[in-house]
Parts: C-alpha cells; structure tokens; sequence
C-alpha cells in the first residue's frame, strides 16, 4: 500500500551529505509511521505490515557503525513478522539496503543502487506492478546531484505515482529530509 525512497546524497549548497525519505501510500498519515533520518547516521522507510521499532533501532545500529545490510540484517534477525515487512535503509557512507517479505501484497518488490554522491533504496507494495519503483528508479537516476536532495526524492515519488503508484489510490504522502 505504500512506495518510498530512501537516500543519500552531498547537498549542492554545502558540499555536506544529506538524507533523506519520501513516501506515498494509501494509508492515512503515512508520515507518522514510515520515515526517519538522523543527520550524519542515515535515514529507513519501514513499511507493508510496518514496525516503527524499526526506526530507532535502525538508526541506533548505524549510529553504531553498522552498514546499511547489516543493520537491515539485525532487524529481520529478530522479528518473527519479517516476511510481512518491507524496509529500505540507506547508511552514512553511501550503501543501501532493501528488503522485501515473501509475503508483501502484490505487487511488491524494491530496488537499490549507488550514485557518484550517494546510494537509493526503492521500494513498494500493493502497487499497480513492478513499472511503478522502475519509474522511481529512472527518475532518480535522471536527477541531478546539483539539485537538492528534497527536490530530487520528489521528482522520484511523482514519477512513482505517475507510473501507477498504489493500487489503491492515493491518500497521504510525506517527505523527511
């Protein structure tokens, strides 16, 4: 019921890395449950059947030096619901992770990449099919570094939406940067 990106990237102005989230869905108030980011240690979109646990604890093992997929590693380790989640983290030097539960609704999938100022996590659920993250993907990819990081997670989302986004309609959206 929800697509996201998740990244990094240097901002323009200040030569600084930034991070950010933006996500789209169904669900009502979806900012309030998907999206954190902490200055210096990274950003998660934690979505599907969401665990906000996963926000902090995300953040605390990559305070802690954790890469992006070992980070996304302790998280499922633990969590017997781990087939039902999706999650997207991108850590403080630029590497993504992503995973997605065998049992997300259809369609659902994600993607991850790097680019020369930073890495994306990418994915979706309850989406109109796969063209909706490689709509995302392109769009950011298409973005240039010299754009701000807000304005780059937006152009990615619209493309999203624009692409199919959720099945079910729209309902909420929030960005975190």
């Amino acid at each position: 019921m929800t697509f996201s990106i998740v990244a990094r990237a240097v901002d323009p102005g200040t030569g600084e890395p930034t991070w950010g989230v933006a996500v789209a869905s169904k669900f009502l108030a979806v900012g309030s449950a998907v999206p954190a980011a902490v200055a210096g240690v990274g950003a998660i979109a934690t979505q599907a059947e969401a665990n906000v646990a996963y926000k902090g604890l995300a953040l605390a093992h990559l305070d802690d030096g954790a890469t992006a997929s070992v980070a996304l590693e302790r998280l499922l380790e633990e969590d017997e619901r781990r087939d039902h989640r999706q999650v997207g983290i991108v850590d403080v030097d630029g590497n993504a992770a992503s995973h997605t539960g065998p049992s997300c609704f259809a369609w659902a999938g994600g993607r991850t990449g790097s680019t020369e100022d930073g890495a994306y996590a990418i994915q979706g659920n309850i989406l109109t099919g796969p063209e909706v993250v490689e709509a995302m993907e392109a769009a950011w990819l298409a973005s240039s570094p010299e754009e701000p990081l807000q304005h780059r997670l937006l152009a990615a989302l619209a493309a999203g939406d624009e692409a199919g986004g959720d099945s079910r309609g729209r309902q909420s959206a929030a960005l975190l940067v």
